[in-house]
């Protein structure tokens, strides 16, 4: 029987893998391997824990912006509210201020018209009495008469 390279590689193989096996390569490669899958384990447990503390926290976010949208249209609609109440009360308090001196102004008026009234009065019974007093001094009798009638005219005139 021959030998050649191969045969003797072959040789040199089982006698390289005994040799490790005996020396438990075979246990560190397998240990570190092993140690390695728990590594790697262990990040993506972490990796997970974070993502799901990352996808907490943005729905978090989320409603908290949910939250302050509601908030601010709620802020509006009290700010409009508000508005339309005081535009409101400003204009129940111009059509009072109007009602109050449209009647001040009607009161004047009447009262102006009483005085005119009573100046006229006062005028005409001046010029009846004026008149009477011309008749009367143009007549020269009955004085007494004449007295007594000018007086009922004041009187009524008034």
């Amino acid at each position: 029987m021959q030998f050649d390279q191969t045969f003797f590689a072959f040789v040199a193989l089982v006698i390289f893998i005994g040799v490790v096996l005996w020396a438990g390569a075979h246990k560190k490669a397998g240990a570190a391997l092993d140690d390695r899958a728990k590594l790697i384990a262990k990040e993506l447990g972490d990796a997970r824990k974070l993502r799901e503390d990352a996808e907490k926290l943005l729905a978090d976010y989320k409603q908290k912006k949910l939250d302050a949208e509601k908030e601010a249209a709620e802020i509006i609609s009290a700010a409009k509210s508000q508005a339309k109440e005081y535009a409101d009360e400003a204009r129940k308090k111009l059509a009072e201020t109007l009602a109050r001196r449209t009647k001040q102004a009607e009161q004047k008026i009447t009262q102006a018209q009483d005085a005119a009234a009573k100046d006229v009065r006062a005028q005409a019974a001046d010029l009846a009495i004026a008149a009477a007093s011309r008749l009367i001094a143009g007549q020269k009798g009955n004085a007494k008469l004449i007295a007594e009638s000018i007086a009922a005219v004041k009187t009524k005139m008034n």
